[in-house]
């Protein structure tokens, strides 16, 4: 592997409900480009344009990361996603743990204890035995300590060289611990704390792809957010909405809150945590680390009064005790993002077209 001193640049150089609509085209493109399954600009616009006018209802017009359901007396978080990572095994998870803890996370987002999960695995013709037991080992595992159980799934075998080894989509459900966890209920004034430093994830599988090797080693935050937002919803806090920073990272989970709650975020650079290995990954990477991505990071918007109480909780559990406040929430209107820099300038954060790197959950 490459040897890179990761502080060190110079050595390291070599829709309304029941609504019909016909789906219009998305960026003038013809065809699917991989950027728009990046998470950023064009996957959000094949969403909207695409999407959304097709199945528009009122459980998806909450642009949230899963859908909030009645059925009878309960209320029900309902969430699927895919994962897609390569290699299949990275430093601190592997494509198994992260779609049990991708799943889980969306629906504790939605402030849901999960129940339930299903698993539909897309194997490779010639994927080794082996490889597909340590997948499943390790999801049993995930989903034991997030508290789920995997009660349904398929199984699909694809020609050899069309699977890139194995795909898994995952869908889960949970019971509500509450409700209105929703970017609607956002209001100015609002803190913004986020649960750790960011970018570990998409540097850990972007340096094992390459044959990177940084000193100090960066491991995927890939975890469970479970515990920490259970706990956080049962200490009373008056959280107003809650995201998980995933493709496009925390700029991109920002942005496209504050579109949807029609609010105008600001964060400060300097209060806003980076690993100093990943920092240095980034810059000889030339990677901005807002935008690179997590699987095991939220942010939390509740009024600012109670922020302190929000951290105690959360630095309780090792997943989210690097838990802080970057920013608040300025006012209504604008749905922009602002960043006050390490020098002290304000720039405007907005969503790339796709993805700095590509396939990485």
């Amino acid at each position: 592997m490459k040897k890179i001193n990761s502080m060190n640049p110079v050595k390291g150089s070599a829709l309304a409900e029941g609504a019909v609509a016909c789906p219009a085209p998305v960026s003038g493109h013809t065809s699917i480009q991989m950027a728009h399954g990046g998470g950023g600009r064009l996957s959000h616009e094949l969403i909207e344009k695409l999407f959304f006018p097709a199945f528009a209802n009122a459980a998806l017009e909450e642009r949230h990361d899963g859908a909030v359901l009645d059925l009878g007396d309960e209320r029900l978080a309902f969430t699927t996603d895919s994962h897609v990572v390569s290699p299949l095994f990275f430093p601190g998870g592997d494509i198994g743990k992260l779609a049990v803890c991708g799943t889980v996370n969306d629906l504790a987002m939605c402030g849901a204890r999960p129940l339930w999960l299903s698993a539909g695995f897309i194997i490779e013709e010639g994927l080794p035995m082996e490889t597909l037991k340590r997948v499943v080992e390790s999801m049993r595992s995930a989903a034991g300590e997030a508290g789920v159980q995997l009660v349904t799934g398929d199984t699909k075998v694809v020609d050899r060289g069309k699977g890139d080894g194995l795909y898994i989509n995952t869908a889960g459900i949970g019971r509500l611990n509450r409700t209105g966890l929703v970017p609607s209920r956002i209001r100015p004034g609002d803190a913004i704390l986020l649960s750790g430093d960011l970018a570990r994830h998409g540097i850990a599988v972007m340096a094992l792809r390459e044959g990177l090797e940084f000193e100090g080693g960066v491991e995927s935050d890939c975890a469970s957010l479970v515990r920490p937002v259970m706990a956080l919803l049962d200490a009373g806090v008056d959280v107003h909405c809650l995201r998980d920073l995933t493709r496009g990272g925390l700029a991109t989970a920002l942005v496209e809150t504050a579109g949807t709650a029609g609010m105008q975020f600001r964060i400060d650079e300097t209060l806003t945590p980076v690993n100093e290995t990943v920092r240095g990954a980034c810059e000889i990477l030339g990677l901005d680390p807002l935008y690179v991505a997590n699987e095991g990071r939220l942010i939390a918007f509740l009024p600012e009064e109670q922020a302190e109480a929000a951290l105690e909780t959360l630095r309780r559990f090792d997943e989210t005790g690097g838990a802080c406040v970057i920013g608040r929430v300025m006012r209504e209107g604008s749905g922009t993002v602002t960043l006050k820099s390490a020098i002290g300038v304000d720039r405007v954060v907005d969503m790339l077209s796709g993805e700095q790197l590509p396939r990485i959950c």
